[in-house]
């Protein structure tokens, strides 16, 4: 994630942010449920199926989030993405998404 935001492939770099997340909450919820995570992207979905005890914020975070997936992958979404997707906003959610990891990783 970082190492594109430095290239400034920053909506590739925000996909990656979304991935990152994924994996740490596809985690949390195998250390908690000793079993396979759900088959999806939906980060919303996975916090509240892994029972994190999670506020508004994090969880609209979360959704936003979401949306990095579906915008850098899916061709109706990807110009509109790609011209949203500038330093400052890149910057802006890099802080959100390393914000989140750093609060999940603590609960593993």
């Amino acid at each position: 994630m970082k190492k594109l935001f430095e290239s400034k492939t920053y909506h590739w770099s925000l996909f990656l942010g979304h991935i990152s997340v994924e994996k740490i909450l596809k985690a949390y919820y195998v250390k908690k449920h000793k079993n396979h995570p759900p088959f999806t992207h939906n980060l919303f979905r996975l916090a509240e199926l892994s029972g994190l005890d999670i506020d508004v914020e994090y969880s609209d975070w979360l959704d936003e989030i979401t949306s990095f997936n579906l915008a850098a992958r899916y061709d109706d979404y990807k110009k509109e993405f790609y011209k949203t997707c500038n330093r400052e906003f890149a910057i802006n959610w890099i802080e959100k998404i390393t914000i989140l990891r750093e609060w999940i990783g603590r609960k593993l």
